[in-house]
């Protein structure tokens, strides 16, 4: 099967919930049907975000995701502040869980070394998209386009916890659904197998169209 990869390594401007100047990034497009070294986790409450969705681990940062960490019913918590680029105010909350911070504001290894000091078992870094019919044409909205997350030469610190990026809008889905269920967290099993599974046969979220 052919497929063609294209990447782009960018620095992003500082800006209210957009990347920092030293997240360094690159986005790809590629076969839907490749799988690679992605990891996939399902919510399985509350019913409304019962899906599977689907995570680029970090390139140079933090611990891999693989046979070594597997947690069924654990907590996915939103950090609050959000991008988690200060000590989280739930850090309480944190400890034992996987932190979902939002991009922006400072480094990825700064948000998941805040995390880990939490007590976090795993980090999730996802987009942040202010107005989603203005977003909706950048390439950060596509639910086929990544962030591939670097260290980017930040010197927080040895990351010893998985840290992945979420794709697409699932993570203001995420989050905007837990807030208008007034949930303060999601519980997910991760990873989930779909090694073998084609893309089309895995119970994407009912907002992804490609």
């Amino acid at each position: 099967m052919l497929f063609t990869v294209m990447i782009l390594i960018a620095w992003i401007p500082c800006g209210h919930g957009r990347g920092s100047r030293n997240d360094v990034y690159t986005t790809n497009s590629h076969s839907v049907e490749e799988i690679g070294n992605d990891v996939f986790f399902e919510i399985v409450h509350p019913p409304e975000l019962q899906f599977t969705y689907r995570v680029r681990p970090a390139r140079s940062l933090g611990a891999n995701f693989n046979s070594s960490f597997s947690e069924k019913n654990i907590a996915l918590i939103p950090t609050i502040p959000s991008d988690c680029c200060k000590q989280p105010d739930n850090a309480d909350d944190l400890f034992g869980a996987v932190a979902l911070i939002e991009r922006g504001g400072c480094t990825f290894s700064k948000k998941a070394a805040n995390a880990e000091k939490a007590g976090a078992k795993a980090v999730i870094i996802s987009d942040h998209i202010l107005s989603v019919e203005a977003d909706r044409k950048t390439p950060i909205w596509k639910d086929h386009m990544y962030i591939d997350m670097d260290a980017g030469g930040d010197s927080s610190g040895d990351i010893n916890i998985p840290a992945g990026f979420l794709l697409g809008k699932n993570g203001r889905m995420i989050r905007d659904t837990l807030r208008q269920l007034k949930l303060p967290h999601a519980i997910i099993n991760i990873p989930v197998n779909l090694t073998f599974t084609p893309r089309h046969a895995y119970n994407r979220p009912t907002w992804v169209h490609i």
